[in-house]
């Protein structure tokens, strides 16, 4: 079933959605010394910060990733021109950490929370309180690609007129410390698929995006998703494996009605580790062999940092916004490919030029719980 994208709207490191597009195609890395934790402990010194507009930059605000999300679900939903209070409207926001960081600061420092405040059904409805019902989806760095998924399942089942499909994530201390003993010195920069590259940094912030079936509204929709497709191959806890990764990108293509040789943008998941890069270049050779040229592949981790859940949904916007622009910003960081990545058509230096009208959207996370979207832009 063709789903209708009817409102969108984003908050990353680099500011609101206008405002993180014009620094993608300036090519801005959004990395700065990280805030609020002890560096000297973790092994990690720098991260991708949302600005909160609060206190100094020792003053940690609460409930952070929350907060964003509310933006980004009301923003979504006004631009979408939709009414809880007169429409079945379900939220389902993806979260790989959801409000962690608040429990650690209850835990270790003593700041109150309230339980009830750490599931997300409090933060949407204090800006949408007649929605239908809000669920949390927490399936690591894939979970908002699983929502988009699951809000098209709603809609073709007929249990909702519009679903918001969400995701979002603040930095957590337990997670940056786990990623600083991966590495062994702290990491400089993010650089997907790049040749040496020393590994991940943590972004964080917001985004929403509204569905409504395909034949709802009487305006053009921003986008229409055409399939999600899914895989959980068990593989391993983190490690990567191809063949989950093909058996969702083939999924996805099944779904969605299209061949590789439709597809001419790529969003790839590009996380800058030593095991998702290669393994993330050798499943699109082998799903894309035979389809010369091939599509164009970008990354924008390099600029916003893994943004944990919300990272699907924030990479399918920014493949609406290049083909939408007919410009595929560059991948941040990256210069020097590594050699499992030959013969893709990476996107170097400069932003290229896009006529595609179909793109492809990857989102890999732990376990090989992997989401791979497919999505048409009619300009």
């Amino acid at each position: 079933m063709d789903v209708a994208l009817t409102g969108a709207d984003l908050v990353t490191c680099l500011g609101d959605a206008d405002a993180t597009f014009a620094a993608l195609y300036k090519g801005v890395d959004g990395s700065e010394p990280l805030r609020f934790y002890d560096t000297g402990r973790m092994g990690v010194t720098r991260g991708y910060h949302v600005n909160d507009d609060q206190g100094d930059d020792t003053d940690e605000p609460s409930l952070r990733a929350g907060r964003w999300l509310a933006r980004c679900v009301a923003g979504a939903v006004r631009q979408a021109g939709i009414d809880p209070a007169r429409e079945r409207v379900s939220v389902i926001v993806g979260t790989g950490l959801r409000e962690l960081r608040a429990v650690e600061r209850w835990a270790l420092d003593g700041v109150p929370v309230r339980r009830r405040d750490l599931h997300f059904d409090a933060a949407v409805r204090a800006v949408l309180p007649d929605v239908t019902e809000v669920i949390t989806v927490s399936n690591a760095c894939s979970a908002s690609g699983h929502a988009l998924a699951l809000a098209q399942d709603m809609l073709a089942a007929g249990e909702a007129d519009a679903v918001v499909a969400a995701g979002c994530d603040a930095m957590s201390e337990s997670m940056l410390t786990m990623i600083g003993r991966v590495a062994d010195a702290p990491t400089a920069l993010l650089q997907p698929f790049q040749e040496g590259r020393a590994g991940v940094l943590l972004g964080e912030g917001a985004v929403a995006v509204v569905l409504q079936p395909g034949t709802a509204g009487g305006t053009r929709p921003l986008a229409t998703v055409l399939g999600t497709g899914l895989s959980c191959d068990a593989y391993h806890e983190t490690a990567p494996d191809a063949g989950g990764i093909v058996a969702a990108m083939r999924d996805a293509h099944s779904r969605a009605g299209v061949s590789p040789r439709d597809i001419g943008l790529v969003l790839a998941h590009g996380t800058g580790t030593a095991l998702n890069d290669p393994t993330e270049a050798a499943a699109l050779r082998e799903v894309f062999e035979g389809t010369a040229p091939g599509p164009l592949v970008t990354g924008v981790k390099g600029a916003i940092g893994h943004t944990s859940g919300s990272a699907a949904l924030m990479s399918l916007l920014i493949a609406v916004e290049s083909i939408r622009t007919g410009s595929v910003p560059a991948t941040v960081g990256l210069s020097e490919p590594i050699p499992e990545a030959a013969g893709l058509r990476l996107v170097v230096g400069e932003p290229a030029d896009c006529d595609a009208r179909v793109a492809q959207v990857n989102a890999f996370g732990f376990g090989g719980v992997n989401a791979v979207s497919i999505i048409r832009v009619d300009r």
